[in-house]
C-alpha cells in the first residue's frame, strides 16, 4: 500500500534525513573519538594494574629474599658450615634460625651443607632438624640445587613440586659464601598454591596476568596448563605450550614483544605496552620487569570486555539527542504550517474553484514574500485562462471539423489499401498450382504455405509432362508486398527458363533462372538495401525410370522412409547473388514407400525454444524421420503443430512453405484438397 505525504511530511520528512545525514559523519567522528580515548585509556589502565600486580608480587618475594640473605649471610651459619661436625656451632645455627623460621611467610626454610650434600628442612613441626636426605650429582631429581650452584647468581628463585611436602613452593634459594669459597645453600619458601591464589584473586574482568622468566617460560598463569614448573634451565623452545611466545600466531608479533621484554629487563619499573592477537583475538598486552624475581610480568587485557569506559552515560546521550530532534522538527512543523502550508491550501482551493469555471475567485496578494508573488501571479494567470478559454472553445469546434474529415478520409484510404492487399493475396493465390497438383499428383502431396503477412514471398511450383513432372519451391527475398511482386517476377522468369530448357533439367534451370533475374533486375541499377535473390528447390520425378533429379540454389530435398534419412544438399548461393554460381544435378532413385520434403527457409529459422535458437536442420529431420510413415495430411498437421509449440509466444518471422511428395499411391491414404487453416493448403 503506497503512502503519500503532503508538503507537511515531505518538510518534515526532509529534516530528518538532513540531520540523520548530519548524525553520520558526527556519529563516526565521535566514534573514532572515542576509541582513541578508550584506547588511551586502556593503555593507561593496563600500564596501571601492571604495576599494582608487580608491586604485590615483589613485596612479599622481596621481603622472603631479604630474610634468606640474611640467613646465609649470618656470621653463625658460616661458621657451622665451616665446621658442620661441631655440636656447639650446630646449637647455635639452630637457635638463629628459628627466629627466620618464625618470619618467612611459610614458616620453614631450609640449608644445604656443599661439602656433604646434606639438605635440612624445618617447618613448625620439626624445630630441630637432621639431615633429611643427602644430595647425590647422579640423580635427576637434585640437578636443580647443582645447576643453581654452577650459576653466577648469588640467588635464584624456583617454582618446584616438592615431593615430601606434597605440595608446589616458590624457592628463595641464596648461595652461602665465606671468602668466596661456596658453603652451601640456604632460603625460604612461599606456598605456591597460597601464593597463586593471592596474585590470581585480583584478577579483573577481562584481564589474564602471567609471570615469565626471563628466558620466556611461563611461571604463573591462570590456565596451570601453560605454567613450566622445576627450575631446569635447558634452552627454552619457543614452540613449547609452557613459552609465552607459543600464544602468538604472527612472526612479527612475537618479535615486537621479545623487544618488548628486553626493553622491561632494561629499565626496571617502566611498563611496555603493544597489540597483539592471541587465539585469534584483539589484546593489548603490558609487560614490567621484577628485578628481585629476574621475572616479568605480562598482563594481557581484553578492551571489549575489560571495564575502560563506562557507558552510563550512552542513554542520557541518546534520550537528549532524540528530545533535540523532536523540539527541532515540532518547531519546523508549525512554522512550515503557518507560513506555507495555509497559503498554499487557500491558493488550492481557488485552483478548484477555476477548475469548475469560476473566474471570479481571488488571492489575497498583500504579502510581500514569495507566497505573496506566487498569489499574484496565480490571479494573473486565472485572468490569462479565462481569456484562453474563450478563444479556446473557438478554435476545438474548428480543429474537432477538421480532425474528423481527416479521420474520414484516412478510413476511406486504409479500406482502400486492404482491399488492394486483399486483392493482391487473391492474384498471388492464383499463380499456385494447387489445381495442376490435384490433377497429376492428386494422392501423393501435401502442401504447407504459410505467409508472414497477407501476402508473402513463398509459393511452389508443379509442372507435368508425359515423361514425368517436375515440382519445387521458390522463397524470393523480402516479404510482403515486396515479396509478393517478386515472386510474380519471378514465377514469369521460371515459365520462360521451362518454356526454353523444359522441365527434365533442374540445374539447367536454375542456371537460365539466374541468367534472366540478374537480366531484368541488374545489380548496378538497384540500391544495396533492396534484395532480388532467390532460394529455390527443384526436383524432376520419372516415374517411369523410377528416377529423381533435384537441384537447388540454398534449399535442400530430404527424403525419408522413417528409418533411413538422406539429404540432397543444393547450392550455396541463392540465384541473384553477387559471385555466380554454376548449379547441378543430383540424381537418385526414385524409392517405393519414401516420401520427400522440400521447406523454405521460414520453417528452419523461426525462432523458439527457452532462448530463442532456430528450429533447425536437426530438430527438422528428426521430425521427417518420425513423420514419415504418416498419412500426408497427418504429416502436415504434425509439422505445423510441432512449429507452433516451439514458437511458443514468439511471433513469425518469415514466410513459411513446406511441400511433401510421395513415390507412389499409399492405399491406406485418403487424402484431398482442403484448408484446414489460415495459409495452409494441403492435398
Amino acid at each position: 500500500m503506497a503512502i503519500h505525504l503532503g508538503l507537511r511530511g515531505k518538510s518534515v520528512a526532509t529534516l530528518l534525513l538532513a540531520c540523520l545525514l548530519a548524525l553520520i559523519p558526527a556519529l563516526l567522528i565521535g566514534w573514532v573519538a572515542v576509541d582513541e580515548v578508550r584506547r588511551h585509556f586502556a593503555t593507561a589502565y593496563a600500564e596501571q594494574y601492571t604495576l599494582l600486580q608487580m608491586h604485590r608480587i615483589s613485596a612479599p618475594v622481596a621481603r622472603e629474599l631479604a630474610l634468606s640473605r640474611r640467613l646465609a649471610n649470618s656470621v653463625v651459619t658460616r661458621e657451622w658450615l665451616r665446621q658442620p661436625d661441631d655440636p656447639e656451632r650446630q646449637a647455635r645455627f639452630f637457635a638463629e634460625a628459628e627466629g627466620f623460621r618464625q618470619q618467612f611467610g611459610s614458616n620453614a626454610y631450609f640449608l644445604i651443607d656443599h661439602a656433604t650434600g646434606d639438605y635440612y628442612f624445618a617447618d613448625r613441626h620439626d624445630a630441630e632438624p637432621s639431615p633429611d636426605y643427602r644430595l647425590s650429582p647422579d640423580g635427576a631429581r637434585n640437578a636443580w640445587y647443582f645447576d643453581a650452584m654452577a650459576s653466577t647468581s648469588t640467588y635464584a628463585i624456583a617454582i618446584r613440586a616438592d615431593p615430601v611436602l606434597e605440595r608446589s613452593m616458590l624457592w628463595v634459594q641464596v648461595k652461602v659464601r665465606d671468602e668466596g669459597a661456596l658453603l652451601g645453600l640456604a632460603g625460604g619458601a612461599l606456598d605456591l598454591d597460597e601464593f597463586l591464589r593471592h596474585f590470581l584473586r585480583a584478577r579483573a574482568p577481562g584481564v589474564t596476568p602471567m609471570i615469565v622468566d626471563p628466558r620466556g617460560m611461563i611461571r604463573v598463569h591462570p590456565d596451570r596448563s601453560n605454567v613450566r614448573s622445576g627450575t631446569d634451565v635447558t634452552p627454552f623452545d619457543t614452540d613449547s605450550d609452557q613459552h609465552i611466545l607459543s600464544l602468538f600466531d604472527d612472526a612479527e608479533q612475537r618479535d615486537d614483544f621479545r623487544r618488548a621484554m628486553q626493553q622491561a629487563a632494561r629499565r626496571p619499573g617502566s611498563i611496555r605496552t603493544l597489540h597483539a592477537e592471541i587465539d585469534g583475538e584483539a589484546r593489548l598486552l603490558s609487560v614490567g620487569y621484577i628485578p628481585e624475581l629476574q621475572w616479568l610480568l605480562v598482563t594481557s587485557l581484553d578492551m571489549l570486555t575489560a571495564p575502560i569506559v563506562q557507558g552510563r552515560w550512552f542513554w542520557p546521550l541518546v534520550g537528549a539527542l532524540i528530545l533535540i530532534l523532536a523540539t527541532l522538527v515540532a518547531a519546523f512543523g508549525y512554522a512550515s504550517n503557518r507560513l506555507v502550508l495555509k497559503p498554499l491550501q487557500r491558493l488550492t482551493q481557488s485552483a478548484r474553484a477555476i477548475a469548475d469555471g469560476d473566474y471570479a475567485s481571488r488571492l489575497p496578494n498583500e504579502r510581500r514574500d514569495e507566497i505573496g508573488t506566487l498569489s499574484r501571479a496565480f490571479s494573473h494567470m486565472a485572468q490569462q485562462v479565462e481569456d484562453h478559454t474563450r478563444n479556446l472553445e473557438t478554435q476545438v469546434r474548428e480543429r474537432t471539423h477538421e480532425l474528423e474529415t481527416a479521420h474520414a478520409a484516412m478510413a476511406a484510404a486504409h479500406k482502400q489499401l486492404g482491399d488492394s492487399i486483399q486483392y493482391a493475396s487473391i492474384i498471388q493465390r492464383a499463380i499456385l498450382p494447387d489445381e495442376q497438383l490435384n490433377e497429376g499428383l492428386a494422392p501423393c502431396h501435401a502442401v504447407l504455405w504459410k505467409p508472414r503477412d497477407t501476402v508473402g514471398g513463398d509459393f511452389y511450383l508443379f509442372r507435368a509432362t508425359p515423361e514425368g513432372y517436375l515440382i519445387g519451391i521458390v522463397d524470393c527475398a523480402g516479404h510482403g508486398v515486396p515479396g509478393a511482386l517478386m515472386t510474380m517476377l519471378s514465377r514469369a522468369i521460371i515459365d520462360n527458363a521451362i518454356n526454353h530448357h523444359g522441365a527434365a533439367d533442374p540445374a539447367a534451370l536454375l542456371n537460365e533462372i539466374d541468367r534472366q533475374s540478374r537480366e531484368l533486375l541488374p545489380e548496378a541499377q538497384l540500391p544495396s538495401s533492396i534484395a532480388t535473390n532467390m532460394d529455390i528447390g527443384l526436383a524432376w520425378v520419372d516415374p517411369a525410370g523410377r528416377r529423381l533429379t533435384y537441384a537447388g540454389a540454398k534449399l535442400d530435398l530430404y527424403g525419408s522412409d522413417g528409418r533411413q534419412l538422406e539429404r540432397l544438399k543444393g547450392g550455396k548461393r541463392a540465384l541473384g547473388h553477387r559471385r555466380p554460381l554454376q548449379y547441378s544435378n543430383h540424381h537418385v532413385p526414385l524409392r517405393p514407400g519414401w516420401r520427400y520434403y522440400l521447406c523454405s527457409d521460414g520453417f528452419l529459422d523461426q525462432a523458439g525454444g527457452e532462448h530463442g535458437f532456430g528450429f533447425g536442420n536437426s530438430r527438422f529431420e528428426e521430425l521427417v524421420r518420425s513423420q514419415a510413415t504418416a498419412p500426408l495430411d497427418a504429416q502436415i498437421v504434425a509439422f505445423e503443430r510441432a512449429l507452433n509449440d516451439y514458437r511458443g509466444y514468439r511471433p513469425q518471422r518469415d514466410d513459411i512453405t513446406l511441400l511433401i511428395f510421395s513415390s507412389a499411391l499409399d492405399a491406406s491414404e485418403h487424402v484431398h484438397l482442403h484448408q484446414p487453416g489460415p495459409g495452409r493448403e494441403s492435398t
